[in-house]
This record gives structure tokens, sequence and C-alpha cells, in this order.
């Protein structure tokens, strides 16, 4: 995709003038750029190719749409969005930073008022994606029944399908999925959700963080601070510790840190193949030792 498009389509939707449009790198079908303005101001944008919507529609608004709930209760946690449509998303520019144990402690309390700004329900009005992955946000009455039926089960039959787990470790995961009542702890209100919240959808600022690229719906809260922990993020005891200060966590979080990984691994089966097996199935075993 040229850059002059993408120039383009930026200056049609905000009715601003873009005068350059630098690539970024491509992330599954879309493309990321850093747009500039005739003012100096740089925003970022994901944009589709003209002619790539299938499977993707929805894509761009569901994203715009979720940052939007996502900020509400704590407006300086995601970037504003500048604009949208079926092809193209303008975000504001992150200048990003090194991260810093001070900024660490203001995503933790931030995180907190977020997630306790609460949701309603468990699900979502609409279904979404998680990266390429269709995310089927049908409400249901409680969390374990939402994670089983709309969170495993659906990328256990992905990754099966694809040869990526075998009959044996299916069955294993199954036994999760029957079980999450049991292994979910003390009932807890639908939490306000990123959803996709691993390490890289944490972009560092001076002096605080801001999250990007969600899968925004009403979940266990448990299940962001798990994602976090999956690939590793900086200062993540120092987010933690902030968190517990504003929101404390129920008794057993520790133990169930295993079973809230055990959707995104499924979705890293079903997306890269048997490279995630063996961390797909000790997440499935951890989760059904507690």
């Amino acid at each position: 995709m040229h850059g002059h498009t993408v120039a383009d389509r930026v200056t049609k939707l905000t009715g601003r003038e873009a005068t350059r449009a630098t690539a970024l790198g491509g992330s599954h079908a879309w493309t990321a750029f850093r747009v500039e303005l005739a003012d100096g101001t740089p925003l970022f944008v994901k944009a589709l190719p003209e002619a790539r919507e299938d499977g993707f529609s929805g894509l761009f608004q569901t994203e715009a749409l979720g940052l939007d709930w996502l900020g509400r209760p704590a407006e300086s946690l995601v970037p504003d969005v500048v604009a949208w449509d079926s092809h193209t998303l303008v975000l504001s520019w992150v200048e990003e930073r090194p991260p810093t144990p001070r900024a660490a402690e203001i995503l933790g309390r931030r995180l907190a008022d977020m997630h306790t700004a609460g949701a309603g329900f468990f699900g979502a009005e609409r279904d979404g994606f998680i990266g390429p992955l269709p995310l089927d946000n049908t409400p249901t009455a409680d969390w374990p029944r939402f994670y089983a039926e709309r969170r495993l089960a659906p990328y256990l039959r992905r990754a099966t399908d694809r040869g990526a787990l075998t009959p044996v470790d299916a069955r294993v995961v199954e036994k999760v999925i029957d079980s999450v009542e049991d292994l979910a702890g003390e009932p807890e209100p639908a939490a306000r959700i990123h959803g996709d919240l691993w390490s890289g959808n944490v972009l560092w600022q001076e002096g605080d963080a801001v999250l990007v690229d969600p899968a925004a719906h009403g979940g266990h809260r448990e299940t962001d601070l798990a994602m976090l922990a999956l690939f590793g993020l900086p200062h993540l005891d120092r987010v933690r510790d902030s968190y517990n200060e504003v929101a404390p966590l129920a008794a057993g979080w520790r133990q169930r840190i295993a079973l809230h990984q055990l959707h995104p691994l499924l979705v890293h089966v079903s997306l890269f193949g048997a490279a995630y097996r063996t961390t797909t199935m000790d997440a499935a075993r951890a989760a059904l030792r507690v």
C-alpha cells in the first residue's frame, strides 16, 4: 500500500491535510503508518488495502468503539480516536519512552479504575476480533460459562482443526472447559477489560502508558493481568502492587493465572500452529491443578 494513498485517506477522513505517510510494518492483513499533517501533527494509522475487507468487516469500527469505551473511566489510558472508516483507523500518535517503575505504578492504578468501572454483563454489544480472528461476544449470564463457550471452546476447535493440537491435547483442554466453574474462584461482577492485553499492546510514554489494539468486552479482570504476565511486562510487580491498592485481587488469583492465559494461548496455536502447543498444554495442566 502506497503512503500517498494513506495520506489521501487521512485527509478525507479528518478534513486536515496529510502530507506524508511512512509505513511502520504490516500485521496480519493491515499495515501501520505514521502520518504527518501539514501543521506537523503526527498520527498513527492502521490501513487495510482498498480491495481487502473479506473477513474484516467492522474491524476498525470495533477497535475505535472499544478504545472509546475503555477510555471513559480512564481517558489517558488509551490514545484518542481521531477518525475511522471500514479500511482506515486514525489515532493520536504515542511517543514511546522506556518503561519506568513510576509509569508502571500509574498504569496499575488506571487499569484498576478501568476494570472497576464495570461492564454490566459478560460479553459485548457486538462481536469483535482478537488479532485477525473473529471473537464471539454474545453475552452470557456468568463468567465461567462465557469463558468456556466464547473463549476456550471456539479456539480449541480452530487449533484441532488445523492439526496444531492432537486429540489427546484436546481432551485435556476439554477437562478445563468442563471444570471452569470450579476453577474460576469466587464470582465477580463483569469488569471493563481490554481483552488482548499482552505486553506489546502497552505503549510506555513519559511517566505513564497507554493501551492499544483492544478486544474490549465485559470480562474477568484477572484476564488482563494474567495476559500481562504471559509474555513479560516490564515492572509487572509494580503494576500489580499499585492495582491492588485500588482494587485488591481475590484470594487465589495467582493459582488462576494459567486458566486466564489459556485463551490467548489457544489463539496463538490457532494462528501460528504447533510452535505454541507445549506452552498451551502446560497452561491447561496448570489450570487443572488449582
